[in-house]
């Protein structure tokens, strides 16, 4: 009987990792189930590297990622995050036809991150989703999403390197904010180091910071 319940256990275990794609170590807190939920929408105000970061970990576990609507990415810059470019396929400059390339992208990817040019309309949204629920994969929204079910965005920002105007930066520091619904709903927070290997700010040496002024941001 004892054997039978441990089985039932593991079992269940294994179903529910199934379920979740694997993000980077330094990300796991910011997400209730500790990666990103199948069938599930992230939105990412903003965009940026963190939604390259937040791509990362699925990628370095072997998931196949497509990047859609960002023609300014570099592959270097996605690398440089942990992205597996042997496992990216690149979509720059879909047009109006995104939701048909999304969605048809969500087929043959675990993992898509998007760019739309605006807010979709609902019918759109609802067939995107749909796709999204059937195939089981996650998508990555480099702005704002309605009904997201996560939503992550840097709060605020410092660079660290630059003495009093001479030096090189080395690096940024970003308070990033995670919400969501149902579980996700109490806000999470965490500083990370961007770009670059992603890291907790506790893993870098003592640096000098500066705050950016407007037009850095």
């Amino acid at each position: 009987m004892q054997a039978g319940i441990s089985q039932v256990v593991v079992a269940s275990a294994a179903q529910a990792q199934d379920r979740v794609l694997p993000v980077l170590s330094v990300l796991r807190d910011l997400f209730p189930q500790g990666g990103l939920q199948r069938g599930s929408v992230v939105a990412v105000p903003g965009g940026g590297l963190l939604s390259l970061a937040i791509a990362a970990g699925a990628s370095a576990a072997g998931a196949w990622c497509a990047v859609v609507g960002q023609p300014e990415l570099g592959v270097r810059a996605a690398a440089g995050v942990g992205v597996d470019p042997g496992r990216m396929l690149l979509v720059g400059a879909p047009g109006e036809r995104w939701p048909q390339v999304t969605a048809a992208l969500l087929d043959g990817c675990e993992l898509v991150l998007i760019c739309p040019p605006a807010q979709p309309a609902p019918h759109v949204k609802r067939h995107v989703e749909a796709t999204l629920r059937r195939a089981g994969g996650v998508l990555v929204v480099a702005g704002d999403w309605a009904g997201a079910q996560a939503r992550l965005w840097v709060a605020s920002q410092q660079w660290a390197g630059m003495g009093q105007g001479h030096g090189r930066l080395m690096g940024r520091r970003v308070h990033v904010l995670a919400t969501g619904r149902g579980a996700a709903t109490r806000p999470a927070q965490r500083w990370l180091w961007l770009p670059g290997r992603i890291r907790a700010s506790a893993d870098w040496p003592r640096p000098r910071w500066i705050t950016p002024s407007r037009r850095w941001r």
